[in-house]
């Protein structure tokens, strides 16, 4: 928890309840349904929050943003992006169904408003989002061709609407047929931990 307020120092009190209460809860629904690995919940919150907030650094999200977490999986990035912008709306979605249990128990757990996990497939999602956010789900080229559809058109935020991706290790391969338009964001720039060496933010406007 402590790495989260070393980032981001101006949280809310309401804020930082929240983020401290998913260290346990994650834990507790790990046990029932994997959703991170083993060896990995006891780095909850650098491998996991933290990395996801890496996109409240690319973006500071206006009042009345509307963002979808496609593929979630357990809630990542989807719920510590609801709690840093709680006057924006975030729906949660992925295929399998327990994992969107676990983001769906843990959002009611610690109150949060502005968030909605469904399970469903990206194909089926017909929303209109200023943004589409993931976490290494699939190649880039596949999101797209999947989520051009749910762009809004109505703009919002200083960033135009479009992609934003959080990726590991060499991402030129995916990003070649968008190098005229996509950016690409060194996380270590932001966050000086050694684990997000090699780790990337990745937007495309579309």
């Amino acid at each position: 928890m402590q790495q989260i307020l070393k980032y981001f120092p101006n949280l809310a009190s309401e804020q930082i309840r929240q983020y401290e209460m998913l260290q346990s809860l994650y834990e507790d629904w790990n046990q029932k349904i994997n959703v991170i690995s083993r060896k990995d919940i006891d780095n909850l919150y650098e491998h996991h929050v933290l990395h996801s907030l890496a996109i409240a650094k690319a973006v500071s999200f206006r009042p009345g943003t509307s963002i979808l977490d496609f593929g979630t999986g357990g809630g990542f990035p989807g719920i510590p992006l609801a709690i840093m912008f709680p006057e924006c709306q975030f729906k949660l979605i992925d295929g399998t169904g327990k994992k969107i249990r676990v983001a769906t128990e843990v959002a009611q757990a610690i109150g949060l408003k502005n968030c909605y996990p469904e399970q469903r497939r990206g194909e089926d999602e017909h929303g209109k989002y200023n943004y589409v956010v993931s976490r290494a789900v699939m190649p880039l080229p596949d999101l797209v061709k999947i989520v051009r559809k749910n762009i809004s058109s109505k703009q919002l935020n200083a960033l135009p609407n479009g992609v934003i991706v959080l990726k590991g290790g060499d991402v030129q391969a995916e990003t070649n047929p968008f190098k005229k338009l996509v950016e690409i964001n060194d996380i270590h720039a932001w966050f000086d931990e050694e684990w997000f060496k090699e780790k990337h933010l990745i937007y495309l406007p579309l």
